[in-house]
């Protein structure tokens, strides 16, 4: 996330009125709106790649994936993030009619230079907060690089890394995969 603009405070419901009539995304912290910048040709690659891998292995499970326009509210945090891949199992998230979900089973970022740090801190600490969550992945748009952080049944969050020729695995989805196809047609940059 960049943060190009800071707004007063607002209500979670005042951000939702806000942003439902904006041109440009905005996540929402605690009160404050932060506009979001725009994303590497990197980036949009990948991120589609993983909305399609997992949207093929996840067909008839009832289990949906959303791309870079889904919210998603962490009433704990007092926060609404956009994640770059979320995917949700649970049922509540399926027949809401809110423009959000709440209840991902996995969060999915790609990271940025500028956002780097933010998806490891602030942000991996808020979305830890979600009962749901299983899984936080980080893809790095640089190199072949995938880390995996997953939620073991102390409740403590595991870290597994992946590099060139690995296979990726997404256990919170049952979903396992050769990394290379995860970074097709990527022009790494240095």
């Amino acid at each position: 996330m960049t943060i190009s603009k800071s707004y007063p405070h607002f209500t979670p419901e005042e951000y939702l009125e806000i942003e439902e009539s904006s041109t440009i995304k905005h996540e929402y912290i605690q009160g404050h709106i932060y506009a979001m910048a725009g994303a590497s040709k990197a980036h949009v690659i990948l991120t589609g790649n993983l909305v399609t891998l997992l949207n093929n292995h996840l067909r008839r499970t009832g289990c949906i994936v959303y791309s870079t326009d889904m919210k998603v509210r962490i009433e704990a945090a007092n926060t609404f993030y956009y994640p770059d891949v979320a995917v949700t199992c649970d049922e509540r998230d399926r027949t809401s009619s809110e423009d959000f979900i709440r209840y991902p089973r996995l969060i999915i970022e790609v990271l940025s230079r500028k956002t780097e740090a933010f998806d490891r801190g602030d942000k991996f600490a808020d979305y830890k907060t979600l009962e749901t969550l299983e899984e936080y992945i980080l893809v790095n748009q640089y190199q072949m690089s995938v880390e995996r952080f997953q939620r073991n049944a102390e409740g403590f969050w595991v870290p597994f890394a992946y590099r060139e020729s690995d296979n990726v695995s997404f256990a919170s989805v049952n979903f396992h995969n050769a990394i290379a196809e995860l970074y097709e047609n990527v022009a790494l940059l240095t």
